[in-house]
């Protein structure tokens, strides 16, 4: 399985965040913009925490397994590789959405004279907040998962002697 990779992530951010700029400008030019829902910013926060709790619950018991503690409840493969893609899934949406809601959030500033704008710019800031916090957690999800390096695997840039 292939790491995630931040540049991906950040391309991600930065291409939807322009795009939905631009959107914002049309729309608003041409009608009245839809405002960025309250349940955004608290939906990602509660997929962070998910994926946080996660890690760290994988990571304990990571750790029992490896000290080869009395009772230490092992860790099944394929569930470890299913929290690991459901991490990079959340990430990339996160990032997508993230820069749609930056995007909309930088359209907005040109707005704050608006009370109900000012209260949709603080809804895309904490969305963008909790995309990033989204993010993160993924990342570290996908640390705590990784396998340790096989040196059976991996030469010094010697042939095998046959």
């Amino acid at each position: 399985m292939k790491e995630l990779r931040i540049r991906v992530l950040a391309g991600v951010f930065v291409v939807a965040g322009v795009l939905s700029w631009a959107g914002a400008r049309l729309w608003n030019s041409v009608g009245t913009l839809p405002s960025v829902p309250v349940a955004a910013p608290i939906v990602l926060a509660l997929i962070a925490v998910v994926l946080l709790a996660t890690a760290l619950s994988l990571r304990a018991r990571l750790r029992a397994q490896r000290e080869r503690r009395p009772g230490a409840k092992g860790v099944d493969p394929l569930m470890a590789a299913r929290a690991v893609v459901f991490g990079q899934a959340s990430a990339l949406v996160a990032a997508l959405v993230a820069g749609m809601y930056g995007g909309t959030g930088v359209f907005l500033l040109e707005l704050l004279d608006l009370p109900a704008r000012r209260d949709q710019a603080l809804y895309a800031a904490f969305s963008v907040v909790a995309g990033i916090g989204v993010i993160a957690a993924a990342v570290f999800l996908e640390r705590v998962c990784k396998l340790p390096e096989d040196d059976d695997n991996h030469h010094s840039g010697a042939e095998p002697v046959a």
